[in-house]
């Protein structure tokens, strides 16, 4: 059981882990659900809902019933959420691969340090030039550089993998519950 100290010391953190308190603040969390929009279903877009349909006619066959169509609409919702997914994530890597300035939060945050640094000091020492040109336009390369893009941009990963299961999984029940109704149909052609 809690102590009265800890109930207390509780709710006042409650109290003031409200959220985002600027404008500012409120905007950019008002856009955190739609940063990459795969949380939105697939019917929200015009164009991603003519595709469902058309894949879901494709999937069901010519002599498809109202039924085995709803099931494959939605074996074609999932499979278009994880081409949705696999685009953003391919996306995602290829824009900051092909970034020839791509360097870490942290070097950058280093590196403009550096530059206040120099420019609040007026005894600024004597560096060379091409040195510090050098030092602020280095970046990582080749395979250090993918393992830099792989740790900075991890959390969007995993998110973009979370996303993935989900649609996987749903593909499957969809595809499983589509075969059954297809297996009894075509059952009760035969007889």
């Amino acid at each position: 059981m809690s102590s009265e100290r800890k109930i207390e010391a509780n709710r006042a953190n409650a109290r003031a882990s409200t959220g985002p308190k600027t404008t500012r603040g409120r905007a950019n969390s008002a856009k955190n659900a739609l940063r990459h929009a795969l949380s939105l279903p697939v019917f929200s877009n015009p164009g991603l809902s003519e595709a469902a349909e058309a894949l879901a006619r494709e999937i069901a066959g010519p002599d498809a019933n109202p039924e085995m169509l709803e099931l494959a609409l939605r074996v074609a919702e999932a499979q278009l959420d994880l081409r949705r997914v696999r685009d953003a994530r391919h996306q995602l890597l290829s824009d900051a691969l092909s970034n020839p300035y791509y360097d870490t939060r942290t070097n950058v945050m280093e590196k403009w340090a550096l530059i206040d640094h120099l420019l609040d000091r007026p005894d600024v020492p004597d560096v060379p030039f091409a040195s510090l040109v050098a030092y602020l336009t280095t970046t990582p390369q080749g395979a250090h550089k993918l393992a830099t893009i792989l740790s900075q941009e991890l959390q969007r990963l995993l998110a973009m993998d979370r996303y993935e299961r989900r649609a996987r999984s749903r593909r499957k029940f969809a595809i499983r519950a589509f075969d059954l109704v297809r297996l009894r149909y075509f059952d009760n052609e035969k007889r």
